[in-house]
C-alpha cells in the first residue's frame, strides 16, 4: 500500500482556481517531487494531505490513514514544512520547540542538537527579532526535530541563502538513503532533481505529466548547438526541414532538436558544411517543464 494517498482529490475554488482529479501515490522510502509554480495547486494538495481542508471529492490519506479524519494524529507524526512560515513572535526560538515537544510527546535531543548544529541555528533569540532565513530554519529544524517517518514539505528552501539550500539537499539525501518517505513540492528546478525518484508537473490544478527522474534523461529529443564558419553554410543549414529551437545569423549559430533515433541523419546531413563547432545540449528537467508553460505540450515518451 502507498504511505502517502492522493485519490482523485478535486476541490473547485471557481475561476479555474483549485486542484482537479489529482491523483498521487508514493511509495515507502519513495522522494516525490511536485513540480509547478505558485499558484498551479500544489499547496492547495498539501493542506488536504495535512488535514487542513476537507476534499470536495476525493480523498488524500496518510499510511492508510484519511487525512481528514485523523488529522490531529497525522499533523503530530508527520514532518511538515509550510510553504509560508506563521510563527509566535512572543516566544524564543528554544521556547517554540519546546513547545513544539510537548505538543508532539516526542523529545528526541540527539535529532534536536544535530540540526541546530546543521542548519547552524542559535535558538536562544526571540522569533520576533529573526530574520526569514533564521525563520525557516528554525521552520526545518522543526519539521525535523521528532525524526519522523514521513516527510511533507512545501517550498522547502524558500527564503534560504544558497548555502542552506545546498545543507538542505545533501539532508534530504541522507533522509531518503535512511528509509523516509518524502512529499517535496517546489518550483526550483534543481531541488527536485537532485533528490526525487519520481516527479509530477502540475498546471492549474491538473497533473500533466508524471515520471521517473531517470526516465527523463533517457526519452527525451536531443539538442545540438551547431557553429558555422561561413555565412553560406549556415544558410543552408536553416533551410533544412529540421525543428529549430533558435538561430543566430550573427554567429552563425543554431540548435536543433531531433529524436535520439534520427541523430544519425543529422550528422549525415552535415557532412556537406563547414562546421566550426558542435555540441550536445544537455535536456534538462527545466526544458522538459517549460514545453508545458510554453506551449501546452510535452515532449513524447514521458507522460502522466
Amino acid at each position: 500500500m502507498p504511505i502517502i494517498s492522493v485519490d482523485h482529490l478535486t476541490k473547485d475554488y471557481g475561476n479555474n482556481r483549485g486542484v482537479f482529479d489529482v491523483d498521487i501515490k508514493i511509495n515507502k522510502g519513495e522522494c516525490y517531487g511536485f513540480l509547478g509554480p505558485n499558484g498551479a495547486g500544489k499547496t492547495t494538495t498539501i493542506r488536504h494531505l495535512m488535514g487542513f481542508s476537507k476534499p470536495q471529492s476525493g480523498s488524500t490519506s496518510i499510511d492508510e490513514m484519511d487525512s481528514w479524519d485523523n488529522r490531529a494524529r497525522l499533523q503530530n507524526i508527520i514532518g511538515y514544512l509550510p510553504g509560508e512560515v506563521a510563527l509566535p513572535s512572543g516566544l524564543s526560538g528554544t521556547a517554540f520547540l519546546h513547545m513544539m515537544e510537548q505538543m508532539r510527546k516526542v523529545k528526541n535531543k540527539d535529532c534536536l542538537d544535530m540540526l541546530l548544529e546543521r542548519f547552524e541555528l542559535n535558538p536562544n533569540i526571540s522569533i520576533k527579532q529573526m530574520s526569514l532565513g533564521v525563520k525557516r530554519k528554525l521552520a526545518v529544524v522543526t519539521a525535523f526535530m521528532h525524526d519522523p517517518d514521513i516527510l511533507i514539505l512545501d517550498e522547502p528552501t524558500s527564503g534560504l541563502d544558497p548555502v542552506m539550500q545546498e545543507t538542505f539537499i545533501d539532508f534530504i539525501r541522507e533522509e531518503k538513503q535512511r528509509g523516509k518517505t518524502i512529499f517535496l513540492s517546489s518550483h526550483i528546478f534543481h531541488e527536485v532533481d537532485a533528490v526525487c525518484d519520481r516527479i509530477a508537473i502540475i498546471r492549474d490544478g491538473k497533473i500533466v505529466s508524471e515520471f521517473r527522474s531517470e526516465e527523463l534523461k533517457q526519452k527525451h529529443d536531443r539538442i545540438y548547438r551547431v557553429t558555422f564558419s561561413d555565412e553560406n553554410s549556415y544558410k543552408r543549414f536553416v533551410a533544412l526541414p529540421f525543428k529549430f529551437t533558435s538561430k543566430n545569423e550573427k554567429k552563425m549559430r543554431a540548435r536543433v532538436q531531433i529524436p535520439a533515433d534520427e541523430v544519425g541523419t543529422l550528422i549525415e546531413s552535415l557532412k556537406d558544411f563547414h562546421i566550426a563547432d558542435f555540441v550536445e545540449i544537455p535536456f534538462t528537467l527545466e526544458d522538459y517543464f517549460m514545453g508545458f508553460y510554453d506551449t501546452g505540450h510535452h515532449f513524447e515518451g514521458v507522460t502522466h
